[in-house]
């Protein structure tokens, strides 16, 4: 099963690509004996898009269609870490082809864009910077296909 991380803005240069990158080609590794992955992130520059409409388009626009979409958001359902390896691993026992996470700008998503009954994830009550939430997301990836792969990673 393909995952991917489709997100508004852009990450430069600063400590956060970094930080993507590494934890979703560590989250590939692991996770090729698992058929997971490979893992992707997707910046999508929001310098042309004037609204969370056009946000919300430019996010679904190329999403492949049979993919499961999940969408961060503050109001989603908040999980555990081992909850949400379990998640990804009962999508990929679905026959889930393509997962695809996104993250909207910094006014949401256009709900009426939004495919009906699509899941909505939390990272936590707190409000965060949307370039943390793709490390904090890129890092729970890893962390789940970790769990499943019974790798030292995580400590309960």
């Amino acid at each position: 099963m393909q995952i991917t991380i489709r997100a508004i803005g852009r990450l430069k240069q600063g400590p956060e690509r970094p930080l993507v990158d590494d934890y979703l080609k560590r989250a590939s590794t692991i996770g090729r004996n698992l058929g997971l992955g490979p893992f992707d992130d997707v910046s999508l520059d929001n310098r042309s898009l004037s609204s969370r409409t056009a946000e919300t388009q430019a996010l679904l626009e190329k999403t492949p269609e049979n993919a499961r979409i999940i969408a961060l958001d503050e109001r989603g359902k908040q999980f555990t870490s081992p909850e949400f390896a379990r998640s990804i691993q009962s999508w990929n026992e679905d026959g889930t082809g393509h997962l695809v996470f996104l993250i909207g700008g910094a006014d949401g998503y256009d709900p009426s864009l939004l495919p009906p009954g699509i899941q909505k994830i939390s990272l936590g009550d707190m409000v965060w910077p949307h370039k943390l939430v793709r490390v904090m997301l890129a890092e729970q990836l890893y962390r789940a296909v970790s769990l499943l792969a019974g790798t030292p990673y995580h400590r309960e």
